[in-house]
């Protein structure tokens, strides 16, 4: 019995711990062609959106990742009985920062926010939203700071080009007592 390259695809994503690139599943699958891949993770990120069901398939952080319906948040936290991690405003800040400007140096970041960052910059270092990309070539080595990958997973974005810009931040309006819950 041959096992169709979709049923293939779709079981590799089903198992796979971190996002999968078509390039990555060319690979596995000896050397399928990158496009034809490609054109079956658009056909399965099309059926389970059409379908309705509780997971979607989603080009994240450069790959894809089966993920549960944004919906079923609350009754999956309740399942797990773990409340979510929380980001505050000021970590918020800085994480957009950095997002937007990396790499950039922690002094960049204080002389725009007007406060001290460091207890805000290892929070996110621990959280592994940010990393250390290099040290900038001025006295004293400062080091330069960036988003990771698992940044991209907790937004929902495929990579940084999918940032929304600044007028689409506006429309957002995140209010002053917001929080980020991942």
């Amino acid at each position: 019995m041959s096992i169709s390259l979709k049923t293939i695809i779709e079981g590799l994503l089903f198992v796979a711990d971190a996002p999968l690139t078509a390039e990555r599943i060319a690979q596995v699958t000896e050397g399928t062609p990158k496009e034809r891949v490609q054109k079956v993770l658009d056909e399965l990120e099309a059926e389970y959106e059409e379908m309705g069901r509780a997971f979607v398939l989603k080009n994240v952080a450069g790959g894809y990742q089966f993920r549960s319906r944004p919906e079923l948040s609350s009754y999956i936290l309740m399942l797990k009985q773990k409340p979510p991690t929380r980001l505050s405003r000021a970590a918020l800040e800085t994480l957009a920062m950095i997002a937007y400007r990396q790499p950039i140096l922690r002094a960049e970041i204080e002389k725009t926010r007007g406060v001290d960052v460091a207890g805000t910059i290892k929070t996110l270092l621990e959280r592994d939203l940010i990393r250390i990309m290099g040290r900038q070539d001025l006295p004293g080595r400062p080091i330069l700071y960036g988003t990771t990958k698992k940044f991209l997973e907790v937004f929902g974005l495929p990579s940084l080009e999918a940032l929304p810009t600044l007028e689409e931040m506006d429309t957002l309006g995140m209010g002053e007592e917001e929080e980020l819950l991942f």
